[in-house]
């Protein structure tokens, strides 16, 4: 009788098991370093045709990473108008001659990465999914189109902020002190904020993931409130290259929306589980 219950109950589980097929089930270490070379060729493949269109697209990638330098610093406040190109445009200052390659080499890298992160975290999820259970794969197509989302949304929360940063940053010195950028700082200090912010708004996914797999306890995330407040700021802090007020109010805020946004997702999730298993019984 014993041996009839467990054997129930093992069927029963059955759908819960990783969905496998005979190959994947017996994947040797060979194999699993074989398919994760595929998934990076497919990635890199991806990332090179989205960077030579960059590459070809410069000229207006480059002028759309220029307006907010050129807002910081308006017409009537630029000091020597030979430095400025006409028609109210604005010019990056350079003094190495292999600056300019180096600048547009610099721009189709980061651009074309940026453009092909979806197909970078699809190759991702399809590495790993051979492990998860059938529940855990039907998150495949959210998990990826929220991450590229998010990811974006942070780099236009970038964009936007970096008049202000740069504002704070050049007054900062005092009304003695003249800014002369050169592109390859600018444009490190604009990628790296834009880098910055989109990493960090995956941060409501990193939570759900964690409660979804049992790795971090909703009431856990509910009871150290206060301290997730100090934590995010100094967080925002470390990771923003600018580390001006502005910069750190804007980044901070909607960060701790999307820690408030994992807490109400695993309510909500805890409560039709309970549901679930109620009915079940």
């Amino acid at each position: 009788m014993t041996d009839t219950v467990e054997d129930t109950s093992s069927a029963g589980r059955s759908d819960d098991r990783p969905e496998q097929n005979l190959n994947n089930a017996h994947m040797t270490l060979i194999e699993h370093l074989s398919e994760l070379r595929n998934r990076l060729i497919k990635s890199v493949v991806t990332v090179a045709l989205s960077g030579i269109a960059c590459w070809i697209f410069y000229p207006w990638i480059l002028d759309f990473l220029l307006e907010p330098y050129c807002r910081t610093f308006p017409v009537q406040d630029r000091i020597d108008s030979r430095l400025f190109g006409p028609g109210g445009g604005c010019n990056l200052f350079v003094t190495d001659p292999l600056e300019p390659f180096s600048v547009r080499l610099t721009v189709a890298g980061y651009g074309g990465l940026a453009l092909s992160m979806p197909v970078v975290l699809w190759q991702g999820w399809r590495f790993v999914a051979p492990g998860l259970y059938r529940h855990e794969k039907r998150y495949a197509v959210p998990f990826v189109a929220a991450g590229a989302l998010l990811f974006f949304l942070g780099a236009g929360l970038a964009y936007w902020s970096l008049p202000r940063a740069l504002d704070f940053l050049v007054s900062i010195g005092g009304p003695d002190l003249v800014s002369l950028f050169s592109p390859q700082r600018y444009l490190s200090f604009v990628v790296k904020m834009m880098v910055a912010f989109g990493l960090a708004f995956q941060f409501p996914i990193v939570l759900i993931g964690l409660q979804a797999m049992g790795i971090v306890e909703n009431r856990t995330l509910r009871r150290i409130r206060s301290y997730a407040v100090v934590g995010i700021v100094t967080l925002v802090a470390v990771i923003t290259p600018s580390g001006d007020p502005f910069t750190l109010m804007a980044l901070s805020i909607p960060m701790y929306a999307f820690y408030e946004i994992s807490i109400i997702w695993g309510v909500v999730t805890n409560r039709r589980r309970r549901k679930r298993e109620a009915a079940a019984t």
